[in-house]
């Protein structure tokens, strides 16, 4: 500690004693009025001024808590995905192959922005969602599996692409038809 900031702490200890009641009249009864500086300084403390420095210049005084905003930034970065194998077909590919085989993929929707943290947070690369299948494409084959071992009995994996029929419409005798085109790709 400096010889600097003696008077600014001795002024303090002061005023923390004043506000403490240390030297009051009062007889300690709970109907006692409160003094002046308790009710000046709603915290139980006041605010120390700031001394002046060696230049005599006073520092700019810190923000107090109160009435600070919090700066964020206008809009959250972008979401990176992890890249898909260049071995796996695309999530779109996928859909164009079953629309082209005459299976049904009706109100198709990217919904890649859900794979990441902000979404449900899957890691996967990519994400085409229909009324009859959802198709999930991972950075790996490893991510697929342990997926696709979530979903058992709702979903079907090859390689790094995983047929999920959880929220779908698909009757269970039309899955092997989408798997089929599915193995017929790359």
């Amino acid at each position: 500690m400096t010889t600097r900031n003696l008077p600014a702490l001795g002024i303090l200890l002061v005023a923390v004693a004043l506000t403490a009641g240390c030297g009051s009249d009062d007889d300690g009864t709970p109907n006692a009025t409160p003094s002046v500086s308790s009710e000046a300084a709603p915290t139980g403390l006041p605010t120390p001024q700031a001394a002046p420095s060696a230049d005599g210049a006073t520092p700019p005084s810190a923000p107090t808590a109160q009435g600070t905003t919090e700066r964020r930034p206008s809009s959250p970065p972008p979401v990176v995905l992890p890249k898909r194998p260049t071995s796996a077909p695309g999530a779109k590919q996928v859909i164009e192959a079953f629309r082209a085989a005459g299976l049904k993929v009706p109100h198709p929707k990217d919904r890649s922005v859900d794979c990441g943290p902000d979404g449900l947070g899957l890691g996967c690369s990519e994400l085409m969602a229909t009324d009859a299948v959802t198709v999930y494409v991972f950075p790996d084959e490893t991510s697929a599996s342990d997926i696709a071992e979530t979903w058992s009995g709702q979903s079907y994996q090859r390689g790094a692409v995983v047929l999920n029929y959880l929220e779908a419409k698909t009757p269970a005798a039309d899955r092997p038809r989408y798997e089929k085109v599915l193995n017929g790709l790359r």
